[in-house]
């Protein structure tokens, strides 16, 4: 079968992977063509477009960089059309993908949604929409069930696809010579993977950094960029950057900073106590509080229904917070084992490993019904 799967952030590059190597096992003649990453283009198929022409966050930004984000979305509805897939995948990112949703709905196509729209968040309505041009919704967070239900809708619950990507990895034994680190214990910096988020909080995570003499703060790259794009920030306070290891990096850490993502779940499942940072512009981040329905932000917090985490965000994001928190973290004993038992918690919420093999076999039973 022919699968046309859009992913536009880092995160969904990592699911659309783990998703398209689970359809290649149960449909060896799959053919895939992609709005994806790097992780999506090494499991093969035809790259459209990389998520680093694509990920733009918040009101603003979104709006400084509409005519982008226009010419993006009729070229991939023009590709989609000469392709014709038999069914469309599309992985997150909903201010993208609703929208190419709405065009392959009119165009006959089936629809797969793989990881809800966070419409619970915010403009709940949208469920109406999404009930109208989705065919197949696959949910990751176990609350969204009964909240789609509550609209009348069905969905499909498959569990969370970061268990996969966690259950799979095997750790590199020699990470720490590899990449020409000391002995000292590490934090962990993980600013981002977008231009803009990056340039706001990698600043700050850095000038934490001198405060912790004992420890060595490693910055966590996006595959999108070359250490010379992080340079920029170091000024007299070098630190080391290492790509495509985000999970070495987790599995060797002592604690983290982290920007509110899917990093920071992440980060619990490698039981790292962490500190959630997130900058905005000023007018995104006023939109968002006027509209945004919910206590938190972190999915750790959002799961547990509870600040299991510390949230730092917009004027909250400052050296002084970031620094206070990540001591609390490390010399607080008391502190660190409540959030550690925290994510034993988690664990048990998240349940087992197999979303990617639930969704491709729900993908392919839809598809072969059409």
């Amino acid at each position: 079968m022919k699968y046309y799967l859009i992913a536009g952030e880092a995160s969904g590059d990592l699911h659309g992977a783990n998703l398209m190597k689970a359809l290649k096992a149960r449909d060896p003649q799959a053919e895939f063509r992609f709005f994806g990453g790097d992780l999506m283009q090494a499991e093969g198929g035809v790259p459209v477009k990389h998520i680093a022409d694509m990920a733009f966050m918040g009101f603003f930004e979104v709006a400084a960089n509409l005519n982008t984000i226009l010419k993006n979305l009729k070229f991939c509805k023009e590709d989609i059309a000469a392709w014709q897939p038999d069914v469309l995948v599309l992985i997150d990112f909903p201010g993208f993908n609703l929208k190419i949703a709405e065009f392959a709905k009119k165009k006959g196509l089936l629809v797969c949604f793989y990881i809800s729209p966070k419409v619970w968040a915010w403009n709940q309505k949208r469920v109406l929409k999404i009930k109208r041009i989705v065919d197949h919704l696959f949910c990751i967070l176990p609350f969204e069930v009964d909240f789609y239900k509550k609209w009348g809708m069905e969905v499909d619950y498959v569990g969370n696809p970061l268990l996969d990507a966690v259950a799979a990895f095997k750790p590199d034994a020699d990470f720490l010579s590899n990449n020409q680190l000391s002995g000292k214990k590490i934090i962990a910096l993980l600013p981002g993977s977008r231009k803009q988020e990056i340039s706001r909080l990698l600043p700050e995570m850095i000038s934490v950094s001198e405060k912790f003499p004992d420890y060595q703060f490693i910055i966590a790259g996006a595959p999108s960029f070359k250490r010379e794009y992080y340079e920029q920030f170091f000024k007299d306070n070098s630190l080391p950057v290492v790509f495509n290891a985000t999970y070495d990096l987790l599995s060797n850490a002592e604690a983290a900073i982290v920007a509110s993502g899917t990093a920071v779940l992440e980060t619990a499942l490698f039981n790292v106590p962490e500190v959630l940072v997130y900058k905005g512009h000023p007018v995104s981040i006023g939109i968002a509080r006027a509209v945004v329905k919910i206590r938190f932000i972190g999915l750790v917090n959002l799961i547990m229904d509870s600040a299991v985490i510390k949230e730092l965000i917009q004027d909250d994001c400052s050296p002084q917070n970031i620094r206070a928190e990540l001591d609390n973290i490390l010399n607080n004993k008391s502190y660190r084992k409540e959030m550690l038992d925290n994510y034993d918690k988690l664990d048990v919420k998240m349940g087992k490993p197999g979303a990617s093999a639930k969704t491709a076999e729900l993908i392919i039973k839809y598809t072969s019904k059409k």
